[in-house]
């Protein structure tokens, strides 16, 4: 079945939307509860989003949800070159409306401290340190979408479930190390609204070199053509 472009486009803008609302505003929501939320309830809530955003959109646009996978789902022939700059542009847009409607709910006095839910590095964990967490974090999450959905791995009721449980993994290990964000689109929304781009770099070399090597991976698994 053909979809409009412009169809794909808006999908992938409303899922990047619903993911950066819903796991930037549980950030915002701890800090107004004064961390009644804590650690795996921000891990959850970016997972469910992102499993139903997925489930949402995943039938129109592929349910890329972030550069990254649209990135190496591009290096693998998913999707043209073309196509991907507009999904990026999409998933941008839908991020930087989720963070400057977070910033028009929540007071400044709330979400200052965190920066809108903004991905921010330790003061203990270095520069190139915070790119080899995001890059390896955004590897098993790509890694897994092109396995179980792209190509094909797994039914259409399970894939959206093994992403998003890579994700509550991924936030558990680094969230207090780089926010783990695994997705440049949720780090560049938040950062805009809330004009904190502390070490923003990390949140693009890190993925993009992550999805890369997803891609790569991904490529040698696939089955061998029978002759």
């Amino acid at each position: 079945m053909k979809v409009d472009w412009w169809k794909c486009c808006l999908a992938e803008g409303i899922a990047t939307f619903g993911l950066t609302f819903m796991g930037a505003g549980a950030i915002c929501a701890n800090q107004y509860s004064g961390g009644e939320i804590g650690l795996l309830g921000i891990a959850l809530a970016h997972s469910t989003a992102l499993i139903c955003m997925i489930y949402a959109t995943g039938h129109v646009s592929g349910g890329h949800v972030n550069p990254a996978v649209t990135l190496a789902a591009a290096i693998n022939g998913h999707i043209t070159g073309r196509r991907a700059g507009m999904y990026v542009a999409s998933q941008l847009a839908g991020a930087s409306i989720a963070g400057f409607v977070l910033a028009a709910l929540y007071a400044p006095e709330v979400w200052e401290p965190v920066a809108l839910g903004t991905p921010l590095l330790s003061p203990e964990v270095a520069f190139s340190t915070g790119i080899f967490i995001e890059a390896l974090l955004t590897f098993f999450l790509v890694f897994t979408m092109l396995q179980v959905a792209l190509d094909g791995g797994a039914s259409a009721t399970v894939y959206g479930l093994a992403i998003g449980l890579v994700l509550i993994a991924g936030i558990l290990v680094a969230g207090p190390l780089t926010g783990a964000a695994m997705n440049p689109a949720r780090a560049f929304g938040p950062a805009l609204a809330s004009g904190v781009w502390s070490n923003h770099l990390i949140y693009w070399i890190g993925p993009v070199a992550g999805g890369f090597a997803a891609a790569l991976a991904n490529r040698l698994l696939r089955p061998a053509e029978s002759d």
